[in-house]
């Protein structure tokens, strides 16, 4: 078997027995989760934490989505559930991530322990095993002794796998490629070494991008922690949205200069080419499985406190009935637009073998999907950017990522500028103020 599984989904006369309620408001649902295992999707208040694991589903290469889905539909497949909530995230619920390289790995993890909340509606799933569904859980009930949320004490930043002017050189590289006709645009990512004092706690990392970010999705899954401004695909219903992000300049500080930034950014003929080339990899990913699609003629400015970036939501309607194939998961979504020109560039398979060439660096799970898929197959999918991964070996370590789109008007040192820009979020986070 291809995918490790936990023996929980192994036993066959112990289904995966799911119960989900209505609770009280929660209050923060990043304050729930423990130290250890805290898996998060979280945006403006709203979303998803777990923590345990009924269900562990891992795999490796080329069909790591696939198979991943297929193991999650077996172990659905005689779960005894019983949702008295009905939205978007309550029942049964797997977060997962996954590589961005085709040798990648991929991970789905069912919790035991689930907390949503939508609007004003919270929720409590449990997941486990046993002969019949029992009484209604309560928040009380499944919560562990609170743990203090620990700073990882100072923290010294070092290079990764290149040091800064290695990296420009890298720059240069792609550029030329593209003056050269290889490609149109290349993604190149860059990654920094943090070591703290102390062993890293997972959730102040969290709770502080989830303050200073709230219009990004925070999230950790399986050691992958950051907040992401790129939603990769949301499904809904058979609605689908994507939130494609290219195009970035620097913000100052200062208000009215930023606006000024912001309509620089906006008539950039450089990030306009970079922004079309990743809004249309992604209409031409969802155009077969739509019966429509809607692309906004010009992006918008998206205002984060670090950066500015030109983005587009583009939307489809999904393609549904009996004389058509069965309507694809939010992850089978996420398996076919991955990698998008965004995270990648174009043409697809250019760019991935030029930045195997030249990047010098395993991505791992950067620039792959992160997120979450419910048992009917919706779910959201962002894209691992301005995240960085434990050290399953040390817990004091954690590797940073970055990343920018290369066009042939790029310029090496704007790169490098515009990289340092993209790692500050997380070099806040793990700052003591």
């Amino acid at each position: 078997m291809t995918a490790e599984m936990t023996a929980t989904s192994r036993t066959a006369l112990h289904p995966l027995v799911v119960r989900t309620v209505a609770i009280d408001d929660p209050g923060a649902l990043l304050d729930l989760v423990p130290r250890h295992e805290a898996l998060a999707w979280v945006r403006r208040g709203d979303g998803l934490v777990g923590w345990g694991r009924a269900v562990e589903i891992r795999t490796r290469g080329a069909a790591r989505f696939a198979e991943a889905e297929r193991d999650w539909q077996d172990a659905l497949q005689h779960a005894v559930v019983r949702d008295e909530v009905g939205l978007p995230g309550s029942g049964p619920v797997a977060f997962g991530s996954f590589g961005f390289a085709d040798n990648g790995a991929g991970v789905l993890v069912v919790p035991r322990v689930v907390v949503g909340r939508r609007g004003s509606t919270a929720w409590l799933t449990t997941i486990g095993t046993a002969a019949r569904i029992g009484p209604a859980p309560t928040l009380a009930s499944v919560l562990d002794p609170p743990e203090p949320v620990l700073s990882p004490g100072a923290v010294s930043f070092t290079d990764g796998a290149l040091t800064a002017a290695g990296w420009r050189d890298v720059v240069a590289q792609g550029v030329a490629a593209i003056r050269a006709g290889e490609v149109d645009k290349v993604v190149l990512a860059r990654d920094v070494n943090a070591t703290a004092d102390r062993e890293i706690d997972p959730r102040w990392v969290l709770s502080r991008l989830a303050a200073d970010y709230e219009s990004c999705w925070t999230f950790s899954v399986d050691g992958i922690v950051g907040a992401t401004p790129e939603l990769l695909i949301r499904s809904d219903k058979g609605l689908v949205t994507s939130r494609v992000l290219a195009g970035t300049i620097r913000r100052t500080g200062d208000d009215d200069a930023d606006l000024a930034r912001a309509a620089t950014l906006a008539h950039s003929s450089k990030d306009l080419e970079e922004h079309e080339y990743a809004v249309a990899s992604v209409a031409h990913s969802l155009e077969p499985f739509c019966s429509s699609t809607n692309v906004p003629d010009v992006p918008f400015v998206l205002h984060l406190p670090n950066v500015l970036h030109l983005a587009s939501d583009v939307t489809g309607v999904l393609v549904g009935g009996p004389e058509h194939s069965p309507v694809p998961s939010s992850l089978g979504l996420a398996a076919a637009l991955h990698p998008t020109a965004a995270v990648c560039g174009t043409p697809t398979v250019a760019a991935r073998a030029l930045i195997s060439r030249i990047e010098g660096m395993d991505r791992g799970r950067y620039a792959g999907p992160v997120g979450w898929i419910g048992a009917d197959g919706d779910g959201e999918w962002g894209i691992a950017l301005r995240s960085a991964e434990l050290d399953p070996g040390d817990p004091r370590r954690l590797r940073l990522f970055a990343g920018c789109g290369i066009v042939a008007a790029s310029d090496p040192a704007d790169e490098l500028a515009e990289s340092e820009a993209k790692l500050e979020p997380m070099r806040n986070a793990l700052a003591i103020n």
